[in-house]
């Protein structure tokens, strides 16, 4: 009895064990199964496969035309294999030179042996690694040499025309992120979505030679469509260039718009920068040649805001264009005495008051105007807040607020002192004094296109306000224009075409005080006056020179744009009739004095190169269609057949003539293949790509004339 209760009492316990590991063992799979069940898998997954993101391509940028400005190209990253360089000295010697590399930089990278790669240079150009592979194709000694090179496939951001708009393109890092400018503002649709490549791999993370493969595609960035015109903006960059130089200025800057949609045509701002070879080791350099100075810099705009006074109280039916006003030189108002320009202009009209940027003439204006009404119109004008451009780091400007506006201040205001603009909101604010009244937003993407081209979005004129009507514009366009005509703008006038505008001289505070010697200059202009199509906004920063008024250092380069501008949308000069067209006789062969006697018998002007009495070739060619009044240019040097080896950079021609083109693409070594006349407007390889020297580049000049601009 005693025995089985003890057999009994062995049993239970043994029964209990099992139920209890029984438990154990259903409490743990259950944990495995359904409680760790969705992080195990993904364990096993992520131990059984690899996952490879697969970069999608970052969107292009190009202008209203279709001309692309900047895209992402193949690039690759160029890695050594410290173990595997035999001679560290030659190595570094050679690599430096064809990665344009530190050579220290290269040895002390070497000297991590423990390493199997080293990486040398990210975004080494296709042409680089092609360089590379041929020296050490050719080359035993230097493929022996360079054997522990390796190349893996990276991306480079490339910008076509180098130094062209890059404040307003910007520019991306090494990991294709926008940084600044456009990259940066529409980061989200040019970056597109990566895809994904999963493999399934053994234990040593080989991939199985029958194992399966999930790729999911990535979707490409979206191509941004510019309401910027490279034909234009190329007309800015020259003037700026010019402008600087002429005038040793600090900076330079000139903005076109479209003053019936609000679309910027060219956006020019000197000293710039290459972002292609931005210079990050100078971050503070960097950051400020980055600024997109026309939207982000607010100034006294000094004589160019009397349009806008002028264009209220005339809204405001507060005075009359033929009404007289007296300038002795000098007006007083709370006490405190504002000189005019001039010792005195005596009696004048509106009109005069306005052609002679008479400062009494204002101060008078805004007194009769008024804090309240003033401040109306300057809302109306978009004056202190950000006219919402599509670009980073816009600024408001800066205005007095009302309550604590004086007389005096009001007085200042009325001729462009105590208020503070940018140059966008400058130059909408005028738009809309010539263009009607309608104050436009301003903005830079015309659309956004997918992949395919379709258009996925577009940027629509818009009407923000309308701060005064018709009729006053028209007013003001006929005021302005003879501003240019018979007024303080002479500089910017254009025999043959009707030009407005309105000159303006800023002051400029240093340590806090107003200095005597530093101004900012300015003019902003329309054409054509009549039926305005857009308008010019050139800004002279601390220009070094006699005299610094806006008349004399910014007028006559926004001329500049605005007849190369004229001549590219197809307007003629009054009074200019219908030209013949002239098929281009044979010259070669001929001395340069029988050529230009023939040509000049057609109505054609020559150009010769000047080496020898003898033609050797032309353009164009023999055959090609002129018209009369154009330039044949004569060559009497013969270039020497380039070898395929010899590759040269592709100058960059767009905005130039027949001429100028042909003279820039010989002294490359080019020969230029001619289509059409007139501006060059497009070429073919684009400026910044490389062809072997003595090879064609074909340049199409002129375009018909665009409605709707």
């Amino acid at each position: 009895m005693r025995a089985e209760l003890l057999i009994r009492k062995r049993i239970c316990k043994l029964m209990i064990a099992l139920v209890v590991l029984f438990g154990t063992v259903l409490v743990r799979i259950v944990s495995l199964t359904v409680i760790q069940g969705e992080e195990l898998t993904a364990r096993g997954v992520r131990q059984w496969t690899r996952e490879g993101k697969v970069e999608a391509r970052r969107g292009d940028i190009v202008d209203c035309n279709g001309e692309t400005l900047a895209l992402s190209t193949t690039a690759y990253i160029v890695s050594a294999d410290p173990k595997r360089v035999s001679d560290e000295e030659a190595f570094a010697d050679t690599v430096s030179q064809l990665l344009n590399m530190d050579r220290a930089a290269i040895l002390k990278r070497l000297q991590n042996k423990n390493y199997a790669s080293v990486q040398l240079k990210r975004q080494a150009p296709r042409e680089t690694v092609d360089q590379i592979r041929a020296l050490c194709a050719r080359d035993e000694k230097a493929a022996q040499l360079l054997r522990g090179i390796s190349y893996a496939e990276d991306t480079r951001r490339v910008y076509i025309k180098g130094r062209f708009l890059s404040q307003v393109l910007g520019l991306t890092n090494v990991d294709s992120v926008g940084q600044s400018g456009l990259e940066r503002q529409y980061e989200t649709l040019l970056a597109g979505a990566d895809g994904t490549l999963l493999t399934e791999v053994d234990r040593k993370a080989k991939m199985l030679p029958d194992g399966k493969t999930s790729y999911v595609a990535p979707v490409p960035g979206n191509t941004l469509r510019l309401t910027v015109d490279a034909a234009i903006q190329s007309f800015a960059d020259r003037a700026m260039r010019e402008c600087i130089a002429v005038n040793n200025a600090k900076s330079v800057a000139c903005i076109v718009m479209d003053v019936n949609s609000g679309g910027i045509l060219a956006m020019s701002m000197k000293p710039d920068y290459d972002p292609n070879e931005p210079p990050r080791s100078d971050i503070e350099t960097l950051n400020e040649l980055m600024r997109i100075t026309l939207i982000s810099d607010a100034y006294e705009p000094g004589s160019t805001f009397k349009a806008l006074t002028c264009a209220a109280a005339l809204d405001a039916k507060l005075v009359a264009v033929g009404e007289h006003f007296h300038c002795s030189g000098s007006v007083k108002v709370d006490g405190d005495t504002i000189r005019c320009w001039k010792n005195s202009h005596g009696s004048q009209t509106l009109a005069e008051g306005l052609q002679n940027s008479c400062n009494p003439v204002f101060v008078n204006l805004a007194l009769r105007l008024g804090t309240q009404r003033m401040y109306q119109y300057m809302r109306a004008f978009g004056l202190g807040v950000s006219t919402g451009i599509d670009l980073p780091g816009e600024n408001a400007g800066i205005l007095i607020n009302s309550r604590y506006v004086k007389n005096v201040d009001l007085a200042r205001i009325g001729f462009g002192q105590s208020v503070a603009v940018t140059p966008i909101q400058l130059i909408t604010a005028f738009s809309a004094v010539i263009n009607g009244g309608k104050l436009m937003q301003p903005h830079i993407v015309e659309a956004v296109l997918d992949e395919k081209g379709e258009t996925v979005q577009r940027t629509a004129a818009q009407v923000v306000s309308t701060p005064i009507s018709a009729e006053t514009s028209q007013t003001m366009r006929t005021l302005l224009e003879k501003v240019v005509s018979e007024g303080g703008g002479k500089n910017a006038y254009i025999e043959g075409y009707r030009v407005g505008g309105k000159t303006g001289t800023a002051q400029v505070y240093v340590d806090g005080k107003v200095s005597r010697d530093v101004h900012i200059g300015s003019f902003i202009g329309f054409a054509p006056a009549d039926h305005p199509r857009f308008a010019v906004l050139v800004i002279v920063n601390a220009a070094d020179v006699p005299v610094d008024y806006g008349g004399t250092t910014a007028a006559p380069f926004a001329r500049m744009v605005i007849e190369d501008t004229l001549q590219y949308l197809g307007y003629k000069k009054e009074g200019e009739g219908e030209q013949k067209t002239v098929s281009v006789p044979s010259l070669a062969g001929m001395t340069v004095q029988e050529a230009q006697r023939l040509l000049r018998s057609l109505q054609l002007n020559a150009e010769t190169d000047g080496v020898s009495d003898t033609v050797t070739s032309q353009m164009p060619a023999a055959g090609a269609s002129l018209h009369t009044g154009g330039q044949v240019m004569l060559y009497t040097a013969e270039i020497n057949a380039a070898t395929p080896e010899t590759m040269a950079c592709v100058p960059d021609v767009l905005g130039r003539s027949v001429v100028e083109a042909s003279r820039i693409l010989r002294a490359r070594g080019f020969e230029l293949k001619l289509e059409g006349s007139g501006i060059a407007v497009k070429q073919s390889p684009a400026a910044g790509a490389y062809a072997p020297a003595g090879s064609s580049v074909t340049v199409t000049f002129s375009v018909p004339k665009q409605e709707g601009l």
